[in-house]
């Protein structure tokens, strides 16, 4: 990930790093450090164990560090005073770098600095660069200019049911045809029943 960084690069987190030392006590022991909270040796007399120990730490933090894409470059936090002879703009991507001097022996540091910086440091080899995010998945149910695709036709309603194991009918039909009604009166419902007499009544 190419970047370039401003004067007040605010948008990045802060580039790490670790420092890793052999300090002597007036005993004549000596013992390991390290700026982040690790478990260290005993003080003693063995300084090249130490040394050992000390080379260890230092490709383990190597090893473990996973290298961030935006970090900001350290070297440039320290005003470049590495190489105060040679001023650069500090740009490329980040990588890790391990600087030991062998004539002090003494002191490993670890530092996420950018590609521009990383060869001009004295006494230093990178050990790992970072690797830029995966690109954000693109929606596939979005169309150009932010609008979101039709998902498909739209759907008809499926009848409900009603209580009794009924199908209701669907939303907006219209009351169906009732049953047919037989036009006219009954046959014989307008006749008037008369009076029925016995026969022989009039003579």
């Amino acid at each position: 990930m190419a970047l370039m960084y401003p004067d007040a690069p605010s948008a990045r987190r802060p580039g790490r790093c670790w420092t890793i030392r052999i300090v002597g006590h007036r005993d004549r022991t000596a013992s390991v450090t390290c700026s982040s909270a690790c478990v260290m040796p005993p003080r003693s007399r063995d300084i090249a164990a130490l040394r050992r120990f000390a080379e260890a730490h230092a490709a383990a933090h190597a090893r473990a560090a996973a290298v961030h894409h935006d970090a900001a470059c350290w070297c440039r936090r320290q005003q470049c005073a590495l190489h105060e002879g040679t001023r650069v703009n500090c740009a490329g991507g980040v990588v890790l770098v391990l600087r030991h001097d062998p004539a002090i022996g003494q002191v490993w540091t670890l530092s996420e600095v950018c590609s521009v910086c990383a060869p001009l440091m004295p006494h230093a080899r990178v050990t790992s660069r970072s690797v830029p995010p995966p690109p954000a998945p693109r929606d596939a149910n979005r169309e150009p200019h932010g609008l979101s695709a039709p998902a498909g036709p739209p759907s008809v309603a499926a009848p409900r049911l009603v209580p009794g194991g009924f199908s209701a009918p669907p939303a907006g039909a219209g009351p169906g045809p009732g049953p047919e009604r037989r036009g006219g009166r009954r046959p014989g419902a307008g006749r008037r029943r008369g009076r029925t007499e016995p026969e022989g009544a009039g003579e």
